[in-house]
């Protein structure tokens, strides 16, 4: 089996995303974030999920990206309720998160002599967030290969975002079909305190119309 870091949240997306890359051929060498969201139930779940949908590996790094703060998850700002705004970028977009996080990535992948890195990004049914495009994804691989020791030397990485042009339906039905239990994922930004999920925020908004459209029940208890 080659290896793959995959960046994993615990996410409905990051979680299609492995069994993609498992499917594909790889050990996915799992990676996530402790970097002051305050939907940190998330973090609990990578945590304990990891193991269960087949990671190899699991690292979790400690960054603090409230001490910039500029997000509704990383700020004293209210989570949106409201719905996505067409053509606005939403305060839930941390500054940079995916080009902070792709770098460790390319770190961990060029230690365990990887080549392949694996992100979750959807360009479709997402908030509108610019690290989430097919630009950028292209632009990181490009960066990787210049700024890397593995890279100079002839050994390239490939940025892999398989989801990138499907909808959140289309998603859904991909990782059923992958055999995915999407009871052991969490999205919601802003959960109740005994951790269920708002129903109202962006990316609940996103989850719950995605299982619509794919005919199918959210197995994940909602607060609303």
């Amino acid at each position: 089996m080659k290896k793959a870091v995959v960046l994993y949240s615990g996410g409905l997306d990051s979680t299609t995303c492995m069994a993609i890359a498992r499917d594909q051929g790889f050990d996915a060498y799992a990676m996530s974030f402790s970097y002051g969201q305050r939907h940190t139930i998330e973090l609990d779940k990578a945590r304990e999920y990891a193991p269960l949908i087949g990671a190899k590996d699991h690292m979790v790094i400690d960054i603090d990206l409230r001490k910039m703060g500029g997000s509704a998850l990383t700020a004293d700002i209210d989570v949106p309720k409201a719905g996505i705004v067409d053509g606005e970028i939403p305060i839930t977009y941390v500054p940079a998160r995916n080009t902070i996080f792709l770098s460790f990535a390319l770190g961990w992948a060029e230690v365990l002599g990887a080549a392949d890195i694996y992100i979750g990004v959807n360009a479709l049914d997402y908030s509108g967030y610019p690290d989430c495009r097919p630009e950028f994804i292209q632009a990181f691989e490009q960066m990787a290969n210049l700024a890397t020791k593995a890279g100079v030397e002839g050994l390239p990485y490939r940025i892999h975002a398989p989801l990138i042009d499907l909808t959140k339906a289309e998603i859904i039905q991909q990782g059923t079909a992958l055999g995915i239990d999407y009871g052991l994922t969490h999205s919601c930004y802003d959960p109740t305190p005994d951790g269920l999920s708002c129903g109202q925020c962006d990316s609940c908004r996103l989850r719950l119309k995605g299982f619509a459209d794919a005919g199918q029940v959210d197995p994940v208890p909602y607060a609303k």
